[in-house]
Formats: structure tokens, sequence, C-alpha cells
């Protein structure tokens, strides 16, 4: 380990903005009137040879657009392997989702996706089964 954060070492960046406190193990349940977080991507890149780190690089600075979107309290970018890539994110609904989607992430995602991706990233709808956050 390079310095002792493992989330670090393993090349995750994380957000989250919880809103509320966890009241069972299996779903994360908000207080309020705060949704849960049942609605999710994920998004598979493969970087092409020798553009590894930028990809890397690139997904540093989606963290920053991400603490900018109000509708993704929740977003993942991590490594799989040396030349594969993911993102991970979940929201309280289906707007939310769809603000994602069309928001500046995808848009600067499939603008770079040409010079830094093997193929086109497979972007998967999934729904949120339990979630655990710290309160």
């Amino acid at each position: 380990m390079r310095d002792g954060n493992i989330a670090t070492n393993m090349g995750i960046l994380a957000h989250s903005r919880p809103r509320g406190r966890v009241v069972s193990s299996a779903i994360l349940r908000l207080t309020g009137d705060s949704p849960m977080l049942t609605l999710g991507l994920f998004a598979r890149l493969e970087a092409k040879p020798g553009k590894e780190e930028d990809v890397a690089a690139f997904l540093m600075q989606g963290l920053q657009l991400a603490n900018q979107e109000t509708t993704t309290p929740l977003w993942f970018a991590v490594r799989l392997a040396p030349t594969t890539f993911a993102i991970f994110d979940a929201f309280h609904d289906e707007a939310g989702r769809q603000a994602h989607l069309t928001g500046p992430i995808a848009k600067a995602l499939m603008a770079r996706a040409p010079d830094l991706l093997a193929s086109p990233p497979v972007i998967e709808r999934l729904d949120v089964l339990g979630v655990k956050l710290p309160s």
C-alpha cells in the first residue's frame, strides 16, 4: 500500500451524500421526504492500449462533476483490471437517473470515448436491492 488508504490503493473514487440514516441492513431507508436509493447505472469502460492512465485521470475529473450533480447522491469510479474501468451510480428515482444520463459526465464520456476507449462504453440500468452507507 502506498499510503495506507485501501480505497485509494484499489483505485476507487467515491462520491456520496447520504441524506438520512440507515434503518434497515437490507435497504437504505431515508428519513423525511427523501426516497430510497433504488435505481442505478453500471458503465464498463475498456481503455485503449496506452490510454489507461488517461482514462483514470478522466474518471478523477468525473468525481468533480459528480459532486455538482444534485440528483446523483452516490457515484463510484473503479479500476477493475489494468485496462478495465467502471462507473457505478445510484439514484432516488428515474428522473435523477435520466438527468445523469443527459448530464455533463455522460456528455464528456461520449465526447472522449473515441480517443480513450477500445470500444463504446457498456452502460447497464439496474435496480438497487440493498445499500449500506455510513450514517
